[in-house]
């Protein structure tokens, strides 16, 4: 799925930590902790992990969830790019090194077989409003190996778009990939690319990408080095830059396509992930990998992963979520509207949410939530974004739908949700919407071919 062909003050000096894997022994020094960075100029950080856990702990599953086994549940097998490991959330594989990083470490077995990790953030809203900008950042240290004992290894740090979550992400590349890092083979480089449009080929080269070529860094392999990338919407044409210590070295602009397929790429939340895959096409195109002289347990290592944003908008929740209709009566379709705020209901529950406040459950085929006087101005709506959840059994699924002035209209917009990982594992899912003016009644209306509940929300925001 991903593609084919400023220093910090220091907090804690690490020790040095000797591996034996294979009968060979590797000296991986993790290279002193630095803090999360403050917010650039003009920018404000909203999300942030420092990595701080005890020795041998797994995540915070408040910020994480880990991607399973061989693929997506619906997806592509293997993940889309032939890579062979199985993802675990083991702390043989994924773990807190207790020198302030995550360290992702791929492990192959007596037989033959690999297992690595995969790590992705719960949110999935981060997003650049109109007008903002949006920066993702991280410092690494790639896995410490080359030549042939590197055979294979793949590590990245990279972004889906949010409407790949539910689906599997079989709606790739069309909702996005943007590629912070990518290296290959313990080759001394760095890649990123922005993947977007239809497979194969469009307006970003797939399977390939919109990519910056192979970028030169001698010591990603053995220093900590920060890699980002900033979406700016603040300039025109926008533009999607790639940073390798805080110096830029690649960039991709709406020019580069037509309008459609950079806003579906774009113009949405995404989330973070972060894994090492083994094999694959990327691999396969420098040489290939794994073989037998691939060294196992040679982990990638983490030091901080950071979010920043400018500008208005966004889907950040309000402190304190109104849980009653507003005071005068006037919603601003633009912000977001708690979903327990509702003016009239069927027959659904009010409970205490995991994101704070509460959320509406026991949500099913035919239920739905009022919500009036919401107030859209002149026109210019996208979409809509509802923060849902699921926890529904196997076979049970639905669609959100979104109605305006009478729950007998007709959708102007509507997702499908499953199982998410449970009745508080929240996912910010947009859907494109026709345009709206003026001031209306809004309906959420639920629609299943199974009589079992399926969805709790949160709350549901419009977007420009």
């Amino acid at each position: 799925m991903r593609s084919t062909p400023n220093k910090w003050r220091r907090r804690l000096l690490a020790a040095a930590a000797v591996v034996i894997a294979g009968g060979a022994s590797a000296v991986f020094v993790a290279q002193a902790d630095a803090a999360v960075p403050p917010a650039p100029s003009g920018m404000t950080l909203i999300f942030s992990d420092d990595f701080t856990g005890a020795a041998g702990t797994g995540l915070n599953r408040s910020n994480w969830l880990y991607s399973l086994g061989t693929g997506y549940p619906g997806g592509a097998a293997n993940w889309g790019t032939g890579e062979i490991e199985r993802m675990t959330d083991s702390t043989q594989n994924v773990y807190h090194d207790g020198n302030g990083n995550l360290a992702i470490k791929p492990i192959r077995d007596a037989a033959g077989n690999w297992t690595s990790g995969r790590v992705e953030t719960q949110r999935t809203d981060f997003a650049a409003p109109a007008g903002g900008k949006l920066r993702i950042e991280g410092r690494l240290q790639q896995p410490n190996v080359t030549g042939a004992a590197a055979a294979g290894y793949w590590p990245a740090f990279w972004t889906l778009g949010d409407a790949a979550r539910p689906v599997g992400a079989t709606n790739w590349p069309s909702i996005g990939e943007w590629d912070i890092m990518e290296s290959i083979n313990g080759r001394p480089s760095v890649f990123s690319a922005l993947h977007c449009g239809v497979s194969p080929g469009g307006p970003c080269n797939e399977t390939t990408g919109l990519g910056s070529g192979e970028k030169s860094c001698p010591t990603c392999g053995t220093a900590f080095h920060t890699y980002a990338v900033e979406y700016d919407r603040s300039v025109a044409p926008e533009q999607l830059r790639f940073y390798l210590d805080g110096v830029q070295y690649h960039q991709v602009s709406a020019n580069q396509m037509d309008a459609t397929t950079w806003n579906n790429a774009t113009h949405r939340g995404v989330f973070i992930i972060l894994n090492v895959a083994m094999g694959g096409g990327f691999p396969a195109a420098f040489g290939g990998g794994p073989t037998a002289a691939t060294r196992s347990g040679v982990p990638m290592l983490v030091d901080y992963v950071a979010v920043y944003r400018s500008g208005s908008g966004g889907t950040t929740p309000p402190t304190t979520p109104p849980t009653t209709p507003p005071a005068g009566g006037v919603r601003n379709a633009y912000a977001q509207i708690e979903a327990e705020s509702y003016n009239a209901a069927s027959s659904v529950i009010k409970e205490t949410s995991s994101e704070g406040g509460q959320n509406v459950g026991a949500i099913g085929n035919g239920d739905w939530l009022q919500f009036d006087n919401v107030d859209f101005g002149t026109g210019g709506v996208r979409d809509f974004v509802g923060r849902v959840s699921s926890g529904a059994g196997g076979g049970v699924s639905g669609l959100v739908e979104v109605r305006i002035d009478s729950r007998g209209n007709a959708p102007i917009g509507s997702f499908a949700l499953a199982n998410t990982g449970g009745w508080q594992s929240w996912r910010s899912i947009p859907a494109n919407v026709a345009n709206v003016s003026g001031r209306h009644t809004v309906f959420l209306t639920f629609t299943s071919g199974q009589p079992a509940d399926f969805v709790n929300v949160n709350w549901l925001q419009f977007r420009r």
